[in-house]
């Protein structure tokens, strides 16, 4: 074998390693997405069957994002000292407990309990797979990955909809969540089989002190750039769970009269663009040279969706499919905004400062999910449902915080500017 053929074929290898490693990190991830998103298709189930109020649902929803933002300073000084894989490990077992709590739940205290528990259990699983990239590949190939990884992870938001509702018409969402809790089993599995074992940088900085780990979070916090895109990330992610993981289901209910199967089919749509999205949006660093740009763009192309979704409170059946292709190909410019985050930090403030970024991601989803369920509460309710006045509002007010935020953002740096 010569020279050539012998490096075309060890590269080959490596090829397939990266593809296997990356399979299963967005596998595992695509079931914490599902877990994150499966209140959208079952809202007014849970509404109707436990007598939830539009708060209350808020709530349910939200408390999976309050639990995963808490655990964000807590898991990036994990990443950093122990390593990514054994943080995967550990929380997939809090994620089947939360999963199989939620199947067997006999009251709405019960739901809220499991829903943090799933929240504490899913919140490495993009942070992980990111902290292992950042070490493992150069960082003009992050963005890609972190593309790649977000897209594989938006197959759970797809099942969370379509196939979630035939599921759930079929088997009840009670044995739903049985069968993903499995699924979590058996990803897991694959990681131990898969993913390497923290090497030896992770083991030498598990030697630094508690009190040095909180000083990496506050160097990170203090970090030139963090809080502009801090704040954009508060509304980035915010805006496409706001509607089909929590909102849109009602919304397609109360408005169009839409089912159950029918109003998952249309989240699907929203899922699948945002998939697609993810892939397309990965690259766009390198092909402006700048992070900014695409962000931006996003950001306020996402504004403008809110906005006309307030303006026009209920669309023609085909402006409305157009709406929720739109609204999950724009979002998914956050793949460029964490790239653009990652690039802030050292390599010793990886884990910890990308961490604290998706801490403001799902803080912004909490506080989202929260606020506009008592927003929905201010307006009387409709023949049984939630008015469209009161979705306009929430979609304007949600139009406003990404405005805000993009406001912000103008006052970052932006490093790709510098290569």
């Amino acid at each position: 074998m010569t020279t050539e053929a012998a490096h075309t074929r060890l590269s080959t290898h490596r090829m397939r390693g990266v593809v296997v490693l990356v399979g299963i990190l967005g596998c595992i991830y695509s079931i914490s997405q599902f877990l994150r998103n499966s209140v959208g298709v079952i809202a007014p189930n849970l509404a109707s069957e436990l007598d939830l109020s539009a708060s209350q649902i808020g709530f349910l929803a939200s408390a999976f994002f309050f639990a995963f933002a808490g655990a964000q300073i807590p898991l990036g000084i994990a990443l950093d000292r122990y390593g990514p894989r054994r943080c995967m490990l550990f929380c997939a077992a809090v994620a089947v407990a939360g999963a199989l709590i939620f199947a067997a739940a006999p009251s709405p205290g019960w739901l809220i309990a499991a829903r943090i528990l799933m929240g504490l259990g899913s919140s490495c699983y993009l942070m992980a797979p990111l902290a292992l990239y950042a070490r493992q590949f150069s960082p003009d190939r992050f963005a890609t990955l972190v593309g790649f990884q977000i897209g594989l992870g938006s197959l759970g938001t797809l099942l969370a909809t379509a196939p979630f509702a035939f599921a759930v018409a079929v088997l009840g969402w009670r044995a739903s969540f049985v069968i993903i809790a499995a699924a979590m089993v058996v990803a897991t599995l694959a990681i131990v089989l898969i993913v390497p074992k923290d090497d030896g940088s992770e083991a030498d900085r598990s030697a630094e002190s508690l009190r040095d780990s909180f000083a990496g979070t506050r160097d990170a916090i203090r970090t030139p750039s963090f809080w502009p895109v801090f704040l954009l990330q508060l509304t980035g992610y915010s805006s496409f769970v706001l509607v089909v993981g929590l909102w849109g289901g009602p919304y397609l209910t109360h408005v169009y009269g839409y089912s159950l199967t029918e109003r998952g089919n249309m989240l699907l749509v929203a899922v699948v663009a945002q998939v697609i999205g993810s892939f397309l949006w990965g690259p766009s660093d390198r092909l402006f040279n700048s992070y900014k740009i695409p962000v931006l763009a996003g950001s306020l192309l996402t504004a403008g969706l809110m906005a006309l979704a307030a303006i026009v409170g209920a669309f023609s059946p085909t402006g409305l499919l157009l709406w929720f292709i739109a609204l999950g190909g724009m979002t998914a410019y956050l793949t460029v905004l964490i790239a653009h985050g990652k690039s802030l930090f050292p390599p010793k403030l990886v884990g910890r400062g990308l961490t604290l970024f998706n801490m403001a991601t799902m803080g912004g989803v909490f506080l989202t999910q929260a606020a506009t369920g008592l927003i929905i509460d201010l307006f009387p309710q409709v023949d049984g449902g939630y008015s469209v006045d009161a979705y306009r509002t929430v979609f304007a007010v949600q139009a406003i915080c990404i405005l805000l935020g993009s406001l912000a953002y103008l006052r970052s740096r932006d490093p790709r500017k510098q290569l």
